[in-house]
């Protein structure tokens, strides 16, 4: 009871700030088109391309499986990408192994989506030829 009494507080302390509104609430992303391509989340550090592999194999044929790990260490980020050699397969795969256990965590399966396109270039005029800001400051 204290909790939500003093949310309601902080609430209204903030909206009575003049010229603050707050952000619109977030809109969920739209589902991913069906595509052979999954985007596998909730890894273990444990977990290999080999084993997400074998795992997903049940389900149909993989072409590729890759573990996303970090560059310097070496370690994984904790998801990864299963790539079926066809639509049916990655639905199966989706399905079959959406809220399962991997080496002892729960992953998620769904389809992944395509890359953003790279954003532009930085503007020219605040960096040298070296590449360094122009202020002279590392």
């Amino acid at each position: 009871m204290a909790i939500a009494a003093s949310r309601l507080g902080l609430r209204r302390m903030i909206s009575s700030i003049p010229g603050f509104t707050p952000p619109p609430p977030a809109t969920p992303k739209p589902p991913a088109e069906p595509s052979t391509n999954l985007f596998v989340s909730g890894l273990s550090k444990r977990t290999t391309s080999e084993g997400l592999r074998e795992a997903f194999a049940k389900f149909g044929q993989v072409v590729h499986a890759r573990v996303v790990t970090d560059r310097v260490s070496g370690y994984s980020k904790g998801f990864g990408f299963v790539r079926y050699a066809t639509l049916e397969d990655a639905d199966a795969g989706r399905m079959g192994m959406d809220g399962q256990f991997l080496d002892g965590w729960v992953i998620f399966a769904e389809y992944a989506r395509p890359r953003a396109p790279p954003s532009p270039p930085q503007d020219s005029m605040s960096q040298t030829q070296s590449g360094y800001p122009s202020s002279g400051y590392y």
